[in-house]
């Protein structure tokens, strides 16, 4: 059935869902070969690189997997913390770069913000967290991604320093690729730490402690870094992150 897709939404985030809604509905199952992109961009009229950005997507959040050669499959979707993922901008930064670059700039971004957050901003934050809550218990994993990355969106937006929030948005689609990259080796207990490190830098927020959210944050992506299979130096990680084994 050719349904043509809401031109207002970015296409390949789009496809993308429809494509997760699928799998989730038993449409498309484990083993199953993705159609190829031809048929799909003919039934969600969408172009061929609309189509392939989607696809980059769902391999990254490790629900497919394209073997060179044969096409691309739908995979388990169950976390395994000695996955082997694609790190998509390879050609340009390694991904330890961008992550030392992220905790840096995410770290500065919030300790300047905390000075002038208000409860609105702070009401936000803590529905983006619940909403990355709900979606991993319903297995969204992209949406689960989205109110991660309207999390630290928020943060940046509430910063008064225009020239961190100018860096930030030049290298925000490098920095949302590392809140993608560690999702098929995150297992539940790993999403309930950063979601408790979420709820820690909003803590920290809500007392504008700008030094003690710079800390909540630094901690937050290492953590997060560390479930990428990438090693930050420098500080502590949190008591609440847990072995990464299933």
């Amino acid at each position: 059935m050719n349904v043509p897709l809401p031109g207002w939404t970015p296409l390949p985030q789009v496809v993308a869902r429809r494509l997760q809604q699928m799998i989730l509905d038993g449409e498309l199952r484990e083993g199953d070969q993705i159609p190829s992109q031809r048929i799909l961009s003919e039934q969600f009229s969408v172009s061929r690189a609309s189509l392939r950005e989607a696809l980059l997507t769902l391999e990254t959040l490790g629900l497919v997997k394209t073997q060179p050669g044969r096409g691309t499959f739908v995979t388990g979707g169950r976390p395994d913390t000695g996955a082997e993922t694609k790190w998509r901008y390879s050609d340009s930064f390694p991904m330890q770069d961008v992550f030392e670059t992220r905790q840096m700039l995410e770290g500065q971004i919030v300790e300047t913000a905390a000075s002038t957050i208000d409860a609105q901003t702070l009401l936000a934050l803590r529905e983006a967290t619940d909403d990355m809550e709900r979606c991993w218990d319903a297995g969204d994993l992209l949406s689960n991604v989205e109110a991660d990355l309207r999390f630290h969106r928020a943060i940046t937006l509430a910063c008064r320093n225009r020239m961190l929030q100018s860096l930030y948005e030049t290298v925000q689609s490098l920095l949302t690729e590392t809140q993608r990259q560690p999702i098929p080796r995150t297992n539940p207990s790993r999403m309930r730490a950063s979601l408790a490190e979420h709820r820690e830098i909003i803590h920290a927020l809500s007392l504008a402690d700008g030094p003690a959210a710079r800390r909540a944050m630094e901690c937050h992506i290492r953590n997060t870094a560390d479930c990428a299979g990438v090693i930050l130096l420098g500080g502590e990680r949190s008591a609440m992150m847990p072995a990464l084994s299933p």
